[in-house]
Parts: structure tokens; sequence; C-alpha cells
């Protein structure tokens, strides 16, 4: 029974190591929500998401990484060190980071399940793409629009 276990606690472990941090493209909200947190209407896809939030006017000249982290998240810091790096070295490109637990209204609308998520924002405020999990600097760089 414990090789059963140890089995099973090594593939979940190979699983998430091999999906943490990976940026995926969009998706549509509702599908992801349950239907009471499920927004009344859909905002158009031209809509800035950070409309109506403190940070939107903090958009990048070419796309921004939103992060949103927590308190006692690890990966949330180590998170924080690669995106600030990440701006850093790529002008244009802006970070703003998000306690998810001050601002649960804006992770609901955007069906932020985890600590910590990063969604990569065009210069409209639209999304691109997001990782669940902390992502290496080579994947932030890939997943940033060329241009």
């Amino acid at each position: 029974m414990a090789v059963v276990a140890l089995l099973v606690a090594l593939a979940f472990g190979l699983y998430r190591a091999a999906t943490d941090g990976r940026f995926r493209g969009t998706h549509r909200l509702p599908d992801l929500l349950p239907e009471p947190l499920a927004p009344v209407v859909q905002a158009p896809a031209a809509t800035n998401l950070l409309d109506a939030t403190p940070w939107a006017d903090q958009l990048g000249a070419q796309a921004t990484l939103l992060q949103f982290s927590s308190a006692f998240c690890a990966p949330c810091r180590a998170t924080r060190r690669v995106l600030e790096d990440v701006v850093k070295d790529a002008p244009g490109i802006a970070h703003i980071e998000v306690d998810a637990e001050l601002h649960l209204d804006v992770v609901r609308r955007l069906g932020i399940l985890r600590t910590p998520t990063t969604l990569i924002l065009d210069p409209s405020g639209r999304e691109l793409g997001r990782a669940v999990g902390a992502p290496t600097k080579a994947q932030v760089l890939r997943s940033l629009p060329v241009g």
C-alpha cells in the first residue's frame, strides 16, 4: 500500500512540475466560474481587464504582467523576482502585483483559482495568456508579444 501511495505522489509531483508556470492561452471566464460567481454580462474582448481598478492606468506600452499573490505564498515571492527581472530587461513591459486576498472581487471576476497566477495583458488591457504557478524567466520572455 505504501508503494502505491508513493507512486501516486510521484506521478502528481511530476505532473505539477511539468505544468506549473507554463503560459496558456486565454479562456472564457464564465466557463470556468461556478454559476453564482459568473459575471452577469461578459465584457467585450476589447475591454481593459483593469478598468475600475486601482491599476487601470498602469499598463505597459508593450505588455503588462499582472501577478496575483498572497501573503504567505513562497512561489509568489519567486514569481515577483522573476517578473521584476523581466521588466528590468524588457522596455515597455510593466509588472503589477495584486494581493489576491485583498481584491477578491477582481480575483473572482478574472477566474483566478490559486496563487501565484500571472496574466499577460496587451497594451489595451486584454488578456493574452496566463500561467498558474511560478514561471521561469525564459517562459515569461517566450510568452510576451513580439514587437
